[in-house]
């Protein structure tokens, strides 16, 4: 028997925001799903996101507390190309999203950006940079 990985978990807090929140970045949630204490959305290669309330979570584990001092969970999307970053970020950051880490190109070769979901987990935006011109 071997394990496989097929689903992401996040705890969330506001189901509307977090729904509102990833919908924006392109994730298709189920119509309504902004009023249920559980959905999923379908990720490329068959993986899921999976989001349940804090009450759902402790309606079958009584002792869990969300985690203090930080986000310990995160998401990385890539973007089509370095613009894109730009304006995914500046769309979040309008809407009302926190832009933990504006957009700025990194020195492993990637333009990176951070916005923070509405629990605090970071969402890494990022794409390549252009290949240095041949010699």
């Amino acid at each position: 028997m071997t394990p496989r990985f097929d689903a992401i978990g996040l705890v969330v807090s506001d189901m509307a925001a977090s729904v509102a929140f990833y919908r924006r970045l392109g994730f298709a949630f189920p119509e309504g799903a902004e009023n249920e204490p559980h959905t999923e959305a379908e990720l490329p290669g068959g993986l899921r996101l999976l989001l349940d309330t804090e009450e759902t979570v402790r309606s079958f584990h009584q002792g869990w507390r969300p985690p203090t001092g930080g986000s310990r969970a995160g998401l990385a999307l890539r973007c089509a190309d370095p613009a894109e970053v730009d304006t995914v970020y500046e769309e979040l950051v309008a809407a009302g999203c926190h832009g933990e880490l504006k957009p700025w190109d990194a020195f492993w070769g990637q333009r990176y950006a951070t916005v923070l979901d509405p629990d605090g987990n970071g969402v890494d935006l990022f794409a390549p940079l252009a290949a240095p011109p041949a010699q």
